[in-house]
Parts: C-alpha cells; structure tokens; sequence
C-alpha cells in the first residue's frame, strides 16, 4: 500500500474513550487515519454506506445493532469494505461468526494497542488477521474446514432472531421492536416464543442473560 495515501477508517464503539484511545493509536500511524466514528452499529451502517471510508473496525456490544450484525450488513451494501471486529472476548464463536460475516478477523480489546495497526494494515492487504495469541488449534480447524469445503459452525438463531432477541434483552416492548424493524408487533411476539423455544429458556430474564453471553449487549 502507498504510505503516502492514508486509509480511511471508520470507528464504531459506544464507549467515548475507547474510540478516543484507538484513534489515538491509529491516527499515529503514517498509513491510517480515523475518518468516522459511530456510536452504534445502525450508525456505523450508515456511516459505511455513505461516507468514503476503506476500513471500518466494529465493536462487537454495542446498541441497535451489534458489530457483527453491522458487518453483516455492510458486506451486502459495500462489498469491498475492508472490515474488523473488536472484542472485549476471546473465544472461537466469535472468529467464526466474524469471518462469516465478512469481515477479515477480529482482534481482542485487550492486544488493541498491540495489534490492531498491523490487524487494519493486514485487512487493507484483503488478508485474513489472526492475531498473535490466538490458538493455531482454532485456526488449523478452520483452515481445514475451508479447505474440505466443511460448513462454519451453525448459527443457532436466524439473523432476523439475533436482531428481536437483541432489542429484548435491551428493554423494548414488542410495539417498539416492531417499529424498528417494520414488523407487526404479532411478528415479534411469534418470534419471541420461538426463540424461548429454541434456546430452551423460560422467560425475558433468562433471554437476557443468553443475549450477554452471546456479546449482544453488554451486562
């Protein structure tokens, strides 16, 4: 990459100084500059979509719509968008799920000012980041699922799902959840059941407690 051009990176996480950290370690960088920063996933996705941005770096936990749902989204609108996940965890669901939603890796909040530069330069490369602590274990697994042309782990819950179950764990009613989403509130309550049916749990404490350990909010 010419290091005369800077990258243009999109920021989201709902926590200010985070954001002001990383674009501290970022804009230190001959080759990037932090363009946008979003507080939010649904304004990460519109930020994305409109602005010139060639990388945007997603955290994982934040309102309306969670990072990985924003990356999601915007490998369908803007496929070549270069994209990473920030994680406060470190666990092999989210490698998984962050390559299957396009983006090139994803990199603990705990090694940001260690890794991140050399995770947003790899991204830029259109390479895979496996960040330096992660099990060569979970990556030989992986590599040799792709390469025998093996299904990714399932999701458990459809995307639509992950969406509703993540608007309930944050509070809102199912008339609200609707509006968002332009469905009927009937739609939302089917769905609801489903999920508690799915996931075999009993009520919305218990669905919020799952979306945590899922990393759909935050506790």
């Amino acid at each position: 990459m010419n290091r005369a051009v800077k990258a243009r990176v999109l920021l989201a996480d709902d926590h200010a100084l985070v954001r002001r950290g990383i674009r501290l370690i970022l804009d230190a960088e001959p080759d990037l500059t932090v363009a946008a920063e979003a507080g939010d996933g649904a304004q990460a996705v519109a930020l994305a979509r409109d602005g010139a941005v060639d990388l945007a770096i997603l955290d994982v936990a934040m309102p309306r719509l969670t990072g990985l749902q924003a990356a999601r989204e915007l490998s369908r609108v803007r496929p070549g968008l270069r994209i990473l996940i920030l994680t406060m965890h470190d666990n092999e669901q989210y490698f998984f799920e962050s390559l299957k939603a396009g983006a090139a890796g994803y990199v603990p909040k705990s090694v940001a000012d260690r890794d991140l530069v050399e995770a947003c330069r790899a991204a830029l490369r259109d390479e895979p980041f496996i960040y330096p602590g992660a099990e060569t274990a979970l990556i030989r697994r992986y590599l040799d699922r792709a390469r025998q042309g093996d299904p990714l782990p399932a999701r458990p819950i459809t995307e639509r799902e992950e969406e509703i179950l993540k608007l309930v764990a944050e509070g809102h009613t199912s008339k609200e959840i609707g509006d968002l989403l332009v469905i009927s509130a009937k739609t939302v309550e089917r769905h609801r059941a489903n999920l508690l049916q799915k996931l075999g749990l009993r009520d919305r404490l218990e669905l919020t407690r799952y979306a945590i350990r899922a990393g759909l909010i935050e506790p």
